[in-house]
Formats: C-alpha cells, structure tokens, sequence
C-alpha cells in the first residue's frame, strides 16, 4: 500500500490569487440564542457531550433549531426523524459554522448525517461545477461498503438539489467511476487506495474541493491508510474545511488532526475511550470448541422466533464463514455468507438480501464490519478486541 501515492506531489496554492469561497453559513436560532449558559451544560450533561476548542456554538434541541435551508428541511421531514441524536445537536451548528471540526462518537450515533447535510448547504454556496473541475465535497472512508451507504444518505438528502456524487472504491471496473468523474460531481465519495489511483492517472483533481470529510478516521490509520490520506490531502487547499469523525481518539488520530485542521473545535459524545456502544447490551459467553454450534442454535431458535428479526454473525477467517453458512443452511436456517473472495457484485446482493429480510441470516467476515448500518451478534470466535466491534452496532438515526 506505501507504493500508492508515490506520483502525485503536493499541490503548491497562493491564497491571495485563488477565488475565495463561502464556507460560514449559521445563523444561531433565537431559541438557541437564549440559552444560559448554565441550560446549554445541563443539555450537554444529559446527553453526555463535552467540547473542546474556543466559542464553540451551542447544541440545537431539534432540527428546526439547526436553521438548514428549506430543501434541506423537507428531506429530513420526509424522513421522519423525530428529533437530531446527540452528535447532530452539537454537531451541525460546528459543522455549519464553516470551521474544522473533531467528533468523537460511537457508532451509530448519526455521524453521517452531522457532515452530510452541512456539506450540501456548502456545495450550493459554491459557483458551479466547470468543465474539467474535481469534486467540491470529497469525504474519505476505510471501507467500500461504508462508502456505499454514505453515497446512498447523500442521493436521498441531495436528490433535491439535483447534486451529483460518486462512490469510488476499488474492487469493481473503474469505467463507470471515470465517467461519472469526467462528467462532473460535486460529491466524491472514496477509499484512499482508488482514489489515489484515480488522482494519478489523471481522472479526476481535488482543486474545487473546499469541505473535506474523514469518517471513521480511526479505522483508515488502522488499515494502514495514512501515507494516502496525507497524499491526498496534500492535493487540496489548505483553507478548506475539515471534518473528522471517529469512534475512538487515539494518539495517532489526535495528530492528524493537529497536522491538518486549523483551530478546530471538538465534541466527545460519552467516553474518550469507548470500546463499546453503551446504549447495546452487551452479553458474553464463554464456551469450549465443541459446544459453540449448539449454543449457536439455540440463539438462533429464540432470536429467530420473532419473524422481523435479523442476525449478523462475525467470524475471523473467510472459511469459517463459509463453514458456520453451510452448516446453517443444512440445519435449515436461511443464511449468506459476506467475504473478500466474493465479487463486489455478490457482495451487494448479499447485503440486500440481508437489509430487506429475505435472507435474514448473515455470516460476514470483516468486510463488512463497518458501516452496514446493521446490529451485530457474533457467537462464534471473535476476531478482534472490542475497538473492532464497536464497528458493527446500530445506527439509530442515519449514520
């Protein structure tokens, strides 16, 4: 992987003769501006926030508070969200206010709304796309099944807006990304390796982009991604905006954060050290070798008793996965497998499969471990400790 990057140098940029950009758009509600002090650290005690940085703007307490446009709003409304989760109440009006932001959450939390709906209010203050401009909004993820789900929260919020994006991941032909690049999107969703590839063949360029996204930047430093990231963010302005989000705030991620965000202001939402997602309950069993099948059985027969159930089941190796599907499946149970000997293509249809119930049984390797906006429960050799599977839990408003 340290081999990818090695042909693009870093981007030489004279602020004082590039076209200047808006990137500032709150506008605090009244109600919001009403708050003491002593009401803003009562709501952040309640929902477990802490805030890091200089006048960091108070949370908002629901989505009209948050004062996005009205083609915003009505996709939201559409959706039928109640209220914003913790990280979207304090997060957007960081993210709004056009300033490099840090958000610690587990997850599930709704981190990809926080950065999504900000990013189309900015990509519609900016002037349109011209012949042969890169992306404005690139948002980088670890995974191609992450990116995925985060293209599909961009087409439903941006639809309206008529904004255009593409998901650029390896595994799959690189025709249809090359057009959609060469057409022009105003959104790049990518994983770094593809990306790099893209930027040094020449198909696309990061000059337009001024709203970068890092999400689950924890995990891209643990898949090695840091030369990348670092080559990749070399091609871009050095006044845009930055958003970083992450589940964990290890040393490695803090400076990375220090290397490439100006003045940043952070939110924590619970432990700096999460390992796990406190609002799932957690339950371990420790049995031998010989009485794992069985016990996974009878969780099956009781989980699967409620007909709108589904069951994620992690294992280490690729061949387990394959092992535990064919020995539920003899035993009757409507199980896939989910793993990186599949084709991109089996992988999704997997995936849906799975999402929409008709095989509501998964057995998933670590390819699918982040991001897949489903609930995990694996009773068979975990394969890594729990900073991995706090990867794998429930979102519960978008993210």
């Amino acid at each position: 992987m340290s081999a990818l990057g090695q042909g693009l140098k870093t981007q030489q940029w004279d602020l004082d003769t590039m076209p200047k950009f808006e990137k500032s758009f709150y506008k605090e509600d009244p109600a919001v501006a009403g708050r003491t002090p002593d009401e803003v650290d009562a709501y952040r005690k309640e929902h477990q926030m802490a805030v890091v940085g200089k006048n960091v703007p108070k949370p908002v307490t629901s989505f009209d508070e948050a004062g996005f446009p009205a083609y915003v709003m009505n996709e939201v409304k559409a959706q039928g969200f109640a209220a914003p989760t913790a990280i979207q109440a304090q997060g957007w009006p960081m993210a709004l206010s056009g300033r490099d932001v840090v958000g610690v959450a587990e997850t599930g939390s709704g981190k990809t709304l926080t950065y999504c709906l900000p990013a189309i209010v900015h990509i519609n203050a900016q002037p349109l796309l011209g012949p042969g401009d890169g992306p404005i909004v690139l948002i980088l993820a670890p995974t191609r099944e992450l990116a995925v789900q985060i293209q599909q929260e961009i087409s439903k919020f941006g639809k309206s807006s008529r904004i255009r994006n593409t998901c650029v991941y390896g595994g799959v032909p690189k025709g249809p990304q090359i057009r959609d690049l060469a057409r022009g999107v105003e959104v790049c969703i990518a994983t770094p390796g593809r990306l790099i590839d893209m930027l040094e063949s020449g198909k696309t360029n990061l000059r337009r982009v001024t709203y970068l996204v890092l999400d689950e930047a924890d995990r891209m430093l643990d898949m090695g991604f840091e030369p990348q990231i670092r080559k990749i963010i070399g091609q871009i302005r050095p006044d845009r905006q930055t958003c970083m989000w992450s589940a964990t705030w290890p040393k490695e991620v803090r400076q990375l954060a220090a290397d490439y965000q100006k003045d940043f202001i952070q939110v924590n939402i619970g432990s700096m050290d999460l390992s796990a997602n406190h609002r799932i309950q957690q339950i371990v069993e420790v049995v031998s070798e010989f009485e794992k099948r069985d016990r996974m059985a009878k969780h099956l027969e009781t989980i699967m008793s409620d007909k709108e159930n589904k069951i994620l089941i992690f294992t280490g190796t690729k061949r387990v996965a394959d092992e535990i599907t064919r020995f539920l499946r003899q035993d009757g149970w409507p199980a896939l497998s989910i793993h990186g000997d599949k084709q991109q293509n089996e992988r999704d249809w997997v995936l849906n499969e799975f999402k929409t119930g008709k095989s509501p049984i998964m057995v998933a390797t670590d390819v699918a471990s982040r991001g897949i906006g489903m609930i995990a429960n694996p009773p068979t050799p975990l394969p890594s400790p729990s900073q991995t599977i706090i990867m794998r839990e429930l979102p519960l408003c978008s993210a």
